[in-house]
């Protein structure tokens, strides 16, 4: 089987996946996943295209990621493991859509406005 390239963004963060039939294992920047991402969570979030598609360690990935934080590359590595495996098996994408895994979610973190602190944090109000 051939490799198979893709990406997912969350954020920031970007993350680029190379995918091949292997036994499952999932390097990120060069470490093992579960030493990049320590928390179960993230660990979970990672993995949980594999778990609804019922291919646990039958793939090998490879992973470059860059940028945002530690939650959007998890979730960014998340929608490129589940656009890959749409391309192996079509099969899968009603599994993944109906989870939500297939949507990359838009959400950014909104500018600063000036004449203000924050995006819409005002300075206080003072009367007198």
């Amino acid at each position: 089987m051939n490799t198979i390239n893709t990406s997912g963004r969350r954020k920031t963060s970007i993350a680029r996946i190379y995918m091949q039939a292997g036994n499952g294992n999932i390097t990120i920047n060069g470490r093992d996943y579960k030493e990049y991402f320590t928390t179960g969570t993230l660990q979970y979030i990672v993995d949980q295209a594999f778990r609804l598609a019922k291919v646990e360690g039958q793939y090998d990935v490879k992973v470059n990621l860059s940028g945002g934080g530690i939650s959007g590359q998890a979730e960014a590595v998340r929608l490129a493991i589940a656009k890959a495996l749409c391309e192996i098996n079509p099969e899968y994408r009603p599994i993944l859509k109906a989870e939500g895994l297939m949507r990359r979610d838009p959400r950014m973190v909104e500018r600063k406005k000036p004449g203000r602190p924050k995006a819409r944090k005002r300075f206080q109000f003072s009367k007198r």
